[in-house]
C-alpha cells in the first residue's frame, strides 16, 4: 500500500498526459486554434472560467461560516481550471470536436499566466502568503499538456489510421490508471471529507458550482453546443492544479480532503444539468 500511495502522483500525471495524447491523436492544429481565432469567443471563455468562477467562491466563502480548511479547498478549485478529462465530457453533450480540444488547450496553456495572477490577486485580498511559481506550473503544462499533445498530433499527422485506432485505447488506460490512484486517495480522505460536512460547506460547494455552469451556458453564445460545452467546462475544475498549489504551501492536511470534496459535489450537482441538456438535444435530432 505505501508503494502505491508514492507512486500514485506518477499515475495521475501518467493518467493526465494520455487523457491529452488522445486530444492530440484525434486533433488536427486548426482545431486546437479555434478559438484563438475566434477572439470574442475566447475571451468570453476566459471570463466564464477565470473570473466568473474565482469570484463567485469568494462571494459565497464570505457568506457561510466555513472552516478555514474548507474556505481554501473552495478557493484553491475555483483557480484551478480544465482538466484534461473536460472535451470527452462536452462532446458526449453534443459539442464539437473542435470547440471542445480547443477550449481545453487554449485555457490549459493560459493558465500558465492566469492561474499565478489569480492565486496572487486573492493573496493580497485576504493578507496571506500563498506562493505559486509560473515556472512551476509551466514546467506541469509542459510535461502533461504540451508534450503528449504535439506527440499525438503528430502521430495524427503521419499516420491518421494508427492514431484513429490508438485514441480509444488512450482514453480507456488513462481512465483505468486514474481510478487507480483515485481510489486509494478517496480511502485515505473519506473521514476528513465527512468530517467537512455540514457548516454549509457542501452547499457552498455545490452554489459554486452552480454559478460556474450557469456562467458557462450564459457566456457560451447562442449555439446551444458551445453553452453545454462552456458550462461544463466551467464547473469541472482541475484538483491536481489544486493540490500542487496546496502542497506547496504546505497547507493543512485536510486542505486536500476540501479539493476532492469539492470535486465530488461539483459531479453531483452538474449531473441533472447535463441530462437536461441531452433532453433537450434528444428532439432537435429527432426533427
Amino acid at each position: 500500500m505505501e508503494l502505491l500511495q508514492s507512486l500514485i502522483p506518477v499515475i495521475i500525471a501518467a493518467s493526465l498526459a494520455g487523457f491529452v495524447a488522445r486530444v492530440g491523436l484525434e486533433s488536427t492544429l486548426d482545431d486546437v486554434l479555434y478559438l484563438v481565432r475566434r477572439p470574442p469567443m475566447l475571451l468570453k471563455a476566459v471570463v466564464a472560467v477565470n473570473m466568473v468562477v474565482p469570484l463567485a467562491a469568494v462571494a459565497l466563502i464570505a457568506l457561510f461560516p466555513l472552516p478555514a480548511v474548507a474556505k481554501a479547498g473552495i478557493l484553491l478549485m475555483a483557480v484551478s481550471p480544465v482538466p484534461p478529462l473536460v472535451p470527452g465530457k462536452e462532446m458526449k453533450l453534443g459539442g464539437a470536436k473542435n470547440y471542445a480540444y480547443s477550449l481545453y488547450v487554449t485555457l490549459i496553456l493560459l493558465a500558465v499566466v492566469l492561474v499565478p495572477a489569480t492565486v496572487a490577486a486573492l493573496s493580497a485580498f485576504y493578507g496571506v502568503h500563498v506562493a505559486l511559481s509560473p515556472a512551476v506550473l509551466g514546467r506541469n503544462v509542459l510535461l502533461t499538456v504540451l508534450v503528449p499533445l504535439v506527440l499525438g498530433m503528430l502521430v495524427r499527422h503521419g499516420a491518421p489510421v494508427l492514431a484513429e485506432r490508438l485514441a480509444p485505447w488512450f482514453a480507456r488506460i488513462s481512465s483505468l490508471l486514474l481510478l487507480v490512484a483515485l481510489v486509494p486517495i478517496l480511502i485515505k480522505l473519506w473521514p476528513a471529507m465527512l468530517d467537512l460536512v455540514g457548516d454549509g460547506v457542501v452547499l457552498a460547494m455545490a452554489l459554486v458550482s452552480l454559478v460556474a455552469l450557469a456562467g458557462g451556458h450564459i457566456l457560451g453564445g447562442p449555439d446551444p453546443h458551445h453553452r453545454s460545452a462552456l458550462a461544463v467546462t466551467a464547473a469541472t475544475r482541475h484538483p491536481g492544479i489544486a493540490l500542487m498549489i496546496a502542497t506547496a504551501n504546505s497547507a493543512d492536511p485536510k486542505v486536500p480532503a476540501a479539493i476532492i470534496g469539492f470535486v465530488l459535489v461539483g459531479l453531483l450537482v452538474s449531473l441533472p444539468y447535463q441530462r437536461w441538456v441531452k433532453g433537450q438535444a434528444a428532439p432537435a435530432a429527432a426533427v
